[in-house]
């Protein structure tokens, strides 16, 4: 472990399980962390506000603002933001994007059934075994 010595270096604390500061706590997916690192993240998203806490993953991080105001106007400023080739999906934590519904997420078989099947001509099935 080593120390930064950035000023901006925060907690890899977020809060997850304070219920009171998720509305403050920021997602951002779609990031490619080989390439972004937390004070790359602390520095996109320190202009609006105070970072409390930041913590990368594989493929997405969380940034932990002192409050809500702060975190609401990162999403609107950074949602959407491209960073090294990447598109970020950026929310609060705590409040999902509507367009994550099952509509985009649906099964193979839900595809295909929507496809009307319209054959003129007779179908021959023969098992190779």
């Amino acid at each position: 472990w080593s120390s930064s010595s950035s000023s901006m270096a925060s907690s890899n604390v977020t809060n997850k399980t304070d219920p009171h500061s998720l509305n403050s706590r920021v997602f951002i997916g779609n990031l490619n962390t080989l390439l972004v690192t937390k004070a790359d993240v602390e520095a996109i998203f320190s202009k609006y506000g105070k970072i409390v806490g930041c913590s990368i993953h594989k493929g997405y991080a969380f940034v932990q603002f002192s409050n809500e105001r702060n975190a609401r106007a990162a999403v609107a400023g950074e949602d959407g933001r491209m960073i090294v080739g990447q598109v970020l999906d950026i929310n609060l934590a705590g409040e999902p994007k509507p367009r994550r519904s099952k509509t985009l997420k649906r099964s193979a078989a839900d595809m295909y059934r929507s496809v009307p099947l319209l054959l003129n001509f007779p179908v021959t099935i023969e098992l190779l075994c």
